[in-house]
């Protein structure tokens, strides 16, 4: 682990945001493996739904990995863009089965709010190595950019098991990524400006496909404390 990561804080609130989250449990305490004695003890201040009120970070996980979706997310890191970590945050919440950095291994976590703990982060060098890797897992990999001959992604139905790729905030994907690609979705967009937001171009074509293939019910419902600006 790095220094940098060593130094991320534990609970969400520690140089986050205002306190989020519940104190110390009542006496008794919950019997059971997934819960954590210590933020029984002290309070559960991180950012998660309250179903995971307590529980310690890998049952967490465990659970999470019981039905996670079929696509990943590929970003690409090659200019340490923040924005990387506001697309991680969003694949935590509609549950990508992966999370996939190409190009530099450290990237600006800030953004992602601490979510990366509960998904499966991957590395991959470069464009090649990622390609190889969906390649040997069946994967096509779809490519989310507003690039002449990309297809609208309004109008396109996306690959249940697939990768969306995703470029940096500016110059967007590569001209390798876009070669290796299976297709490149746009976004249809209406006023003066020429992009969106990276991160927001993420969280539209990911929410695309939790349109189309999600079971959405009531245990899609938002929970206590989600919604606000805190995660």
């Amino acid at each position: 682990m790095s220094t940098a990561e060593e130094s991320e804080p534990i609970q969400f609130d520690e140089g986050y945001a205002p306190e989020v989250g519940v104190g110390p449990h009542p006496q008794p305490w919950p019997d059971g493996e997934r819960y954590d004695p210590e933020l029984l003890a002290g309070g559960d201040r991180r950012n998660v739904v309250d179903r995971y009120r307590y529980w310690t970070r890998e049952a967490i996980v465990a659970d999470l990995d019981t039905r996670r979706h079929d696509f990943h997310v590929a970003v690409e890191n090659w200019g340490h863009d923040f924005n990387i970590g506001s697309v991680v945050r969003t694949a935590n919440a509609f549950l990508a089965k992966e999370i996939h950095i190409v190009g530099r291994r450290r990237w600006n976590r800030r953004g992602a709010m601490v979510t990366d703990r509960y998904q499966h982060v991957r590395h991959h060098p470069d464009t090649a190595s990622l390609t190889a890797w969906a390649a040997a897992e069946e994967l096509p990999i779809i490519g989310i950019d507003n690039l002449p001959g990309a297809v609208p992604l309004e109008r396109t139905v996306l690959p249940r098991r697939c990768v969306l790729l995703f470029g940096q905030e500016g110059p967007g994907l590569t001209e390798e990524a876009r070669e290796h690609a299976a297709m490149v979705c746009s976004i249809a967009q209406f006023g003066s400006t020429r992009s969106i937001n990276a991160g927001a171009a993420a969280a539209i074509a990911m929410h695309a496909w939790v349109q189309r293939y999600a079971e959405v019910g009531d245990g899609a419902k938002p929970l206590q404390g989600q919604g606000s600006g805190r995660g």
